[in-house]
């Protein structure tokens, strides 16, 4: 409050009653608020949108929509395995949601042992590829479960197929050695080596790490059980969050962005083995790691979906004893 001019005393005394009343007021206000009230900053994520999980699995579900049109116009050759499928007609339900599964695979030159888009209604939207033993471009999983508690389970991963020894990772990022292991560990050193160079370059750990930082509170879930240990890739990712638009939106960019990647590898003929032993190889290693992928899940799917769980595993890991020639229908 600035005054200018000469003001005698009442004119002065009216000057500083209307300051002392403004001050009063204002005491009076902040009184009534908490002290978190006072001091909470604007910031865009208090106005996070809520969304619903059945908003969020339809939104979910038209991105994989897109993505799998996008793997079948690149992969003719690509089939739907009607016996091994559930579409709206069949009436499966999960936990009392309506439930879809395409599952699809592509013999021969194709490579895709086995192709599941399952999307659970309210509840999942999931995608996972089993390449065949012509190449060793990874597998991908890509999931999202909608929680009973409004937060998101996100999972992706680019999964190696070569056996690294992942698992014996130290603390401080070092691998057990030849001292440790034997001559095998040169080895797991090597397809270690390879997955980095070819797939898991400078600009997919950009990737991945910018997609954790898309993501709004989320957490790190470090948790992993022996199969899943065994089974994932060193990019993997595992995070919960809560159920928000821009956690959504998050969630289907990087989805559709790692099956673009998926898909350059998969036809990439750089990555083929050459013909005999390699690929026999790594026919039995497919074969085995398959059966350890669905030893992985079975937890995850029994608690999203209690007794349903195991049937829905079942279903989405294909096959198992089939490591590439595909279904039975």
């Amino acid at each position: 409050l600035i005054i200018t001019g000469t003001l005698d005393n009442t004119m002065i005394k009216f000057a500083l009653y209307i300051v002392a009343t403004f001050v009063a007021i204002n005491a009076k206000v902040e009184a009534f608020l908490s002290p978190q009230q006072r001091f909470v900053a604007f910031s865009p994520a208090n106005l996070a949108l809520k969304a619903t999980p059945t908003e969020a699995i339809i939104s979910l579900e038209n991105s994989q929509a897109s993505s799998l049109d996008k793997i079948a116009s690149s992969i003719p050759d690509l089939e739907s395995k009607p016996d091994l499928s559930w579409n709206t007609a069949d009436g499966v339900e999960v936990n009392g949601n309506p439930a879809i599964l395409d599952g699809r695979d592509a013999p021969g030159p194709a490579n895709v042992a086995w192709l599941a888009a399952v999307n659970v209604a309210n509840k999942m939207s999931s995608l996972t590829i089993f390449n065949g033993p012509l190449t060793i471009a990874p597998h991908l999983l890509s999931r999202c479960i909608i929680n009973d508690d409004n937060t998101i389970s996100f999972a992706l991963d680019f999964r190696p197929r070569g056996y690294g020894a992942y698992e014996t990772k130290d603390s401080e990022g070092n691998y057990p050695g030849p001292d440790t292991l034997g001559r095998v560990a040169f080895t797991y050193s090597g397809n270690r080596k390879e997955y980095e160079t070819k797939f898991g370059t400078s600009e997919v750990e950009s990737f991945v790490q910018s997609t954790l930082d898309s993501f709004e509170d989320a957490v790190i879930d470090t948790e992993a059980n022996e199969f899943e240990k065994l089974t994932q890739g060193p990019l993997s990712v595992k995070v919960s969050m809560s159920l928000t638009d821009g956690n959504i939106a998050a969630v289907a960019a990087a989805r559709e962005k790692a099956v673009d990647y998926w898909l350059t590898w998969a036809l990439e003929d750089t990555h083929a083995h050459r013909p005999g032993a390699p690929i026999n190889t790594q026919y039995v290693y497919d074969a085995k790691y398959r059966q350890n992928a669905y030893q992985g899940l079975l937890p995850c799917y029994s608690a999203a979906f209690g007794a349903d769980g195991a049937g829905v595993c079942a279903a989405e890991s294909g096959p198992l004893d089939e490591g590439y020639v595909g279904g039975g229908s």
